[in-house]
């Protein structure tokens, strides 16, 4: 079954409102001005307008994700699209589901997590509100993260943590960042796996551009899981679970690491981040990198470059 790309409602004043306010933390949709709306919303795949009339128009590759996840259980409050015939059947059968935090921030670690439901867990996180965490504020993940644990308890759920000085000695030696991604998932799903030897299979959503990616990674007992690797695959409650606690688990780090060194680190990798590693660099020198920052992007060279380095002047990565 094709996605729908094109949807239509007419909102009442109170669902206008709570449109607005659920789509304020949403990170990878800009306010954007379009004649004849009281709120025009654009990201990379998908365009919300909602005209002052109270008709509203969301289009793009990723509105019927939007509204499945957001729109209906959020601001509508009822199911429109038939999850019968959109969701996979087996949504809330037992299985586990991974996700990762921090891959495209240059400052923090990179922190991947797996996550094991069956029916009940499931459907509790599925009426929490769980969804893919970046249509979540971070204000509110804390919250929504909390609550999830205490729904799926610690045997259910299984994290790899790389904070920036390992991360850089695991990207020296693999050099390729799917290939770590690989490792990085295969590592929580073999965790989860001896937590909970009664898993079945695991849903990783679609980074490497074939399975063997993820296949070579793993372990013995992650070698017994039918290993799915879906596109979007938060729409998935278990991945989706994954997601939040790694986004959590990614700001109280981040927010520790700046505290560290007495500077704000941004997340990432927008304008503010060159402004911030040059500060660093000034003010630190380039041997601080290494541990606050993944080095291997090209932001870092160019950073180095500002303030008068390069790439030869950043410490010998060597093993803890």
């Amino acid at each position: 079954m094709e996605p729908k790309n094109l949807f239509t409602y007419t909102l009442t004043p109170e669902q206008a409102s709570a449109l607005e306010l659920v789509t304020q933390g949403m990170s990878t949709l800009e306010r954007v001005q379009v004649p004849y709306t009281s709120l025009a919303l654009k990201g990379r795949h998908l365009t919300i307008n909602l005209y002052t009339s109270g008709k509203l128009v969301v289009q793009g590759k990723e509105a019927q994700d939007f509204v499945l996840f957001t729109l209906e259980p959020l601001v509508l409050g009822a199911a429109t699209l038939g999850y019968e015939e959109v969701l996979d059947p087996k949504l809330f059968a037992p299985h586990m589901g991974t996700d990762e935090s921090g891959k495209g921030d240059i400052f923090g670690p990179l922190i991947t997590v797996a996550v094991f439901i069956d029916e009940t867990t499931g459907r509790q996180l599925a009426d929490l509100g769980i969804r893919d965490s970046k249509t979540i504020a971070d204000s509110k993940i804390k919250t929504l993260a909390a609550e999830a644990r205490k729904i799926l308890g610690r045997q259910n759920c299984a994290f790899v943590l790389l904070r920036p000085p390992t991360y850089n000695r695991v990207y020296d030696k693999i050099a390729n960042l799917n290939r770590l991604l690989a490792w990085c998932h295969a590592r929580a799903i073999e965790t989860l796996a001896e937590q909970r030897p009664d898993c079945p299979r695991a849903v990783i959503d679609q980074f490497a551009r074939t399975e063997s990616t993820i296949n070579r990674a793993l372990m013995p007992k992650g070698r017994k899981l039918i290993i799915e690797q879906m596109h979007k695959a938060e729409r998935d409650i278990a991945v989706a679970a994954a997601s939040v606690l790694a986004r959590d688990i990614f700001v109280k780090e981040l927010a520790a690491l700046s505290e560290s060194v007495g500077i704000p680190l941004p997340k990432g990798a927008g304008p503010k981040v060159p402004e911030t590693l040059v500060a660093l660099i000034k003010s630190k020198g380039p041997s601080c990198l290494p541990s606050v920052a993944k080095c291997h992007f090209k932001t870092i060279d160019d950073a180095l470059a500002r303030a008068g380095f390069s790439r030869n002047d950043l410490p010998e990565q060597t093993e803890a």
